[in-house]
């Protein structure tokens, strides 16, 4: 039923939930499974050239927690006998950066979690979850903690 799995992760408890769900799916319909994790590549655009050190940092931080967190995805596939593609993705907003990636992998299921915001939080920060839902045209599978 679907041959490709995209799996957004930011390290979370949730977003590793849905990696052990789309593990389970993809043993099921013989899918093959991406997980990306989304880095802001240019954080400080706009804010002047004397950034340009905590550029450097910062894109060094971030890959090494996208690495960390797509490593404990390679771990949970492993365990699960399910081979996994990973990525990181780029994007000034997350739901951008894995739209991206979605559209160079051709997945036909999204598979995510979601941390469950409310109120003002949720009014504040938004749902990279929702924005997902929003601008995908496929289904989406939401996992909740």
């Amino acid at each position: 039923m679907f041959k490709h799995i995209l799996v957004p992760v930011d390290g979370s408890a949730t977003s590793l939930l849905a990696v052990s769900k789309a593990a389970e799916m993809a043993k099921v319909f013989g899918s093959s499974v991406t997980a990306v994790y989304v880095v802001d590549p240019y954080p400080f655009t706009g804010v002047g050239a004397d950034f340009a050190y905590g550029q450097a940092q910062y894109l060094s931080a971030a890959t090494a927690e996208a690495n960390t967190a797509l490593e404990a995805v390679r771990k949970i596939m492993d365990e699960a006998g399910q081979p996994v593609t990973t990525v990181v993705g780029e994007g000034h907003a997350v739901h951008e950066g894995i739209v991206r990636v979605l559209e160079n992998t051709g997945a036909d299921l999204i598979v995510m979690g979601s941390s469950g915001r409310r109120g003002l939080e949720k009014l504040m920060l938004g749902s990279v979850t929702q924005r997902v839902l929003r601008s995908v045209h496929i289904p989406v599978l939401v996992v909740k903690p």
